[in-house]
């Protein structure tokens, strides 16, 4: 029997804990994330979607996985990292975190005027520096500015296979909208615009250009 591709799939925000009810965080909905696991799904892979806090159902079949911060997230990517063929970074993860958490909420007159940042790990470059020789890896950048110059220098940053980028200045794309406008970056320099499609029909052209 031939043995099903295991695809890694990472989704959503991460939060950030200041004080027991205040965090910082992102717009992500997990909805480009969801997608790509329903079409890994839909595909006959074996699918882990770790996932951060969202307002989404997990698609039936997969290996679900919640978490809440960064170092929740890097430690179950890692855990999961191993035994996948394809890993597909989509989670908006939060890039600092502050340096103090405070226990208890803190009283609104004892907010500290300026706050201590400490930089999480860059969690798909971390995994792409252990990978194995078959393993295929996808990041995603959400940009604003020098969008293609920026995605292009992530890719060898991070040694990535391929990155999804998007533009999410752009009016009714990325954050909290059901479309995208996504190109798609390889490291042997390939460029390919998608252009604007529904978020599912993103997922799946996304799978077929880097699993084909």
């Amino acid at each position: 029997m031939t043995k099903k591709i295991r695809c890694l799939i990472s989704a959503g925000p991460t939060r950030e804990w200041i004080d027991p009810v205040r965090f910082i965080s992102n717009p992500s909905t997990g909805k480009m994330g969801y997608a790509l696991a329903e079409a890994a799904l839909a595909r006959g892979f074996e699918v882990d979607l770790v996932s951060g806090p969202v307002s989404l159902t997990a698609p039936q079949g997969v290996r679900f996985h919640s978490v809440v911060t960064a170092a929740e997230m890097e430690e179950s990517m890692s855990e999961l990292f191993d035994e996948a063929n394809l890993v597909i970074m989509c989670a908006a993860v939060c890039d600092h975190r502050p340096l103090k958490r405070w226990n208890e909420k803190l009283n609104k007159d004892d907010f500290p005027k300026n706050f201590a940042w400490v930089k999480n790990n860059d969690i798909v470059a971390g995994l792409s520096a252990n990978r194995k020789k078959d393993q295929k890896i996808i990041g995603f950048a959400a940009e604003t500015t020098n969008a293609m110059a920026h995605a292009a220098s992530k890719v060898e940053k991070k040694g990535l296979d391929w990155i999804a980028m998007n533009e999410v200045s752009k009016e009714g794309i990325g954050f909290a909208s059901d479309f995208n406008d996504v190109t798609l970056l390889s490291n042997t320099g390939e460029t390919i615009s998608l252009g604007r499609l529904t978020k599912k029909k993103t997922a799946r052209k996304i799978l077929d250009r880097v699993w084909p």
